[in-house]
């Protein structure tokens, strides 16, 4: 079994030496970078499995950078930073990342968020391998594509997984706990919000003018549920 890869972004040689030490003694192959445009140099030779990333690079915007890298790969980002406001947070999570670290950190946590996100890699199922078509919704995991309308719907890595999931499994009400169980794969032990702030961006992508309403239900109390888009009543509202 190949050791996973893990490129650590941080201006700050000091936090970038002590992540990059720490990690190599869990037997992960470890690159890092000072700055954004060398981050992108390396990881395009790297092609790492997870970047950790931190939000304030002298030449870049950690949520671009992590956009921009995972519209490459589909790469896991952990981000890491100084801001705790939960404002940052929601941006972080609505541009990929996939779980968000604050400074100061213990080694020990970091250790634990590292490999609990590299655990979401898996074997993927002939079934999973299916494309999933709704009306004009399109799902393919093999490409990784959204489809509606033929009109290509950028999501971010973990927005399509969550889309995926809830698709694969119409009409079940899922917890939110459940949902970061079955998606995220680990015990998540951050804030269970953040399933709300992605399905937010889902819905803001898919739930326009000329796409179905509210495909991703809310249910008070308890969580969400994909509903299967009714032609017969997308028809009914297109009549004058």
């Amino acid at each position: 079994m190949s050791l996973a890869k893990i490129l650590v972004v941080d201006d700050d040689p000091a936090v970038r030496n002590l992540i990059q030490r720490f990690l190599s003694k869990q037997n992960y192959q470890m690159e890092s970078a000072v700055d954004g445009k060398t981050a992108i140099a390396v990881f395009e030779q790297f092609n790492p499995d997870l970047v950790i990333l931190d939000v304030n690079l002298p030449d870049a915007n950690g949520y671009n950078l992590c956009q921009e890298m995972q519209s490459r790969t589909g790469v896991f980002v952990l981000m890491l930073t100084s801001r705790t406001d939960e404002a940052d947070k929601i941006t972080g999570f609505s541009k990929g990342a996939d779980d968000y670290i604050t400074k100061p950190f213990s080694l020990s946590e970091l250790g634990v968020r590292v490999a609990a996100i590299l655990k979401r890699q898996r074997i993927v199922t002939t079934a999973e391998l299916q494309r999933i078509i709704f009306d004009q919704l399109m799902i393919d995991p093999v490409r990784r594509e959204v489809t509606l309308n033929n009109q290509s719907v950028p999501l971010t890595a973990l927005e399509f997984d969550l889309l995926h999931f809830l698709a694969s499994h119409p009409g079940k009400v899922w917890r939110r706990s459940e949902l970061i169980q079955a998606v995220w794969d680990y015990e998540y032990v951050g804030d269970q919000r953040v399933v709300d702030v992605h399905i937010g961006q889902i819905r803001k992508k898919l739930e326009t003018d000329s796409g179905p309403d509210k495909m991703i239900r809310t249910i008070r109390g308890v969580g969400y549920q994909f509903e299967i888009p009714d032609p017969t009543e997308e028809a009914d509202k297109s009549q004058p």
